[in-house]
This record gives structure tokens, sequence and C-alpha cells, in this order.
């Protein structure tokens, strides 16, 4: 399932959910303009083998890779995500607070993942955890809201249908559990993947967040 739109209008321009989408855009133009597109994921992906605690300068890594992205389709579905969802949960934190959120949603994302992959050498990248944190809120906010989705149908046909947003994102948290538990099983430290944990951790936190935070009227 694929959303395209949510039934729920935002009742302030979400300028911060516009800057993170146009400083993530620039960034991946960096990346594509780099000599080596690889070489710079490495040089400022968060990789877990060289994460040390005690050192400042690591945490830096944490920040650099929420902004970075594999490929055009990588990126694309997180911003088109980002766009959906994020709007609403800025109108109800406020702009100042949906920025410290988001930074926060996507460094649980990354220490959630961390967990199940102390050794890994391969870099972590992308801003899928911190989306999801945007989601996990967006359940707790508007759960009731309607997500047109686009959905495959009998022999492969897409359609767009209207789901209750708890089912659009209950099914989609429910995917990366098991998504998670699954790789638990054929786990490799030096194949790359879709880091189902930081996903997993940043809905909860979002979803965690949102519960805890005080309602704008």
């Amino acid at each position: 399932m694929f959303p395209i739109k949510d039934s729920t209008p935002s009742r302030s321009t979400p300028i911060i959910n516009y800057l993170i989408i146009a400083i993530t855009i620039y960034v991946f133009l960096l990346q594509i303009s780099a000599p080596s597109f690889e070489e710079f994921i490495f040089r400022y992906g968060f990789v877990p083998a060289r994460f040390d605690f005690f050192d400042p300068d690591s945490y830096l890594f944490i920040l650099y890779s929420i902004f970075l992205h594999g490929g055009l389709f990588h990126i694309g579905s997180n911003l088109w995500f980002l766009h959906i969802f994020g709007d609403n949960v800025e109108d109800k934190l406020g702009h100042f607070w949906y920025l410290i959120f988001y930074l926060l949603a996507g460094t649980a994302a990354v220490f959630t993942q961390y967990i199940f992959s102390v050794d890994s050498r391969i870099p972590m990248i992308g801003a899928s955890g911190a989306i999801s944190g945007v989601t996990g809120a967006y359940f707790a906010f508007f759960r009731h809201s309607k997500i047109e989705a686009l959905v495959p149908g009998f022999l492969g046909f897409l359609h767009i249908i209207e789901l209750p947003a708890w089912f659009f994102l209950g099914y989609w948290f429910v995917i990366q559990v098991f998504s998670g538990v699954g790789s638990l099983v054929v786990y490799d430290l030096n194949q790359g993947g879709v880091a189902f944990f930081a996903h997993i951790g940043g809905f909860v936190f979002g979803y965690l967040i949102a519960k805890s935070a005080p309602r704008r009227t």
C-alpha cells in the first residue's frame, strides 16, 4: 500500500516540514555530485562498528545519516511519506518542537537499529526512521483520519481505496515487526538491507511522544 493523500488539512504552513524536505534534497544533490557516491555514504553514514559512545564526534554521524539516501526511489518514497504525514504532526506540535521531535525520532530509530547490529560495518542511511517517528505521532494524533492509498488488486492492477489511518499505519507497523524479526534469522554483517528495527523504534518513539505531548487547540 502506498499513500496518496490524507483527509486532515493542515491549519498552518508546515515550514519546518518543507525545510527538512529541502535540506534532504540538497544533501542528495551533494551525494550524486560527489566524485564517489559510495565513498560519500561511507564517510558520512552511521556505521555501527565505528560508533563510540564516549566520542562526541560519533554522534554527528547520526545526524548526517538521517539526511542521506541510497537512490531516487529511497529519497522519493521517504519524502512523499513525510509530505503526507509531516504537515499535520507539525501542526500539532508547533514548528520548533516538530524540528526537535524529528531529529530525536531519527536518533531513537538509529539507536534501536544499532542494538541489533552493533558490529555491522554497513552504513545506516535514510530518513525512514525519523519519518517512522512522524507516522507514529500521526497514528496517535489522527488515527481516525482517512488515507487514500494505492493498493494492488486482481491480476496486479492498482486501485485507489480509502482506509482509516489506524488501519493503514497499523498494518505498516505490523509488517515492520514481522520483517524485523525475520531479518534476525538471516542477518549478515557484511550485507545491507532495510533497517526494520529503525522503523519500529522510530514509530514507537513518535507514538509515545505524541501521546504524552500537550495538545495544541
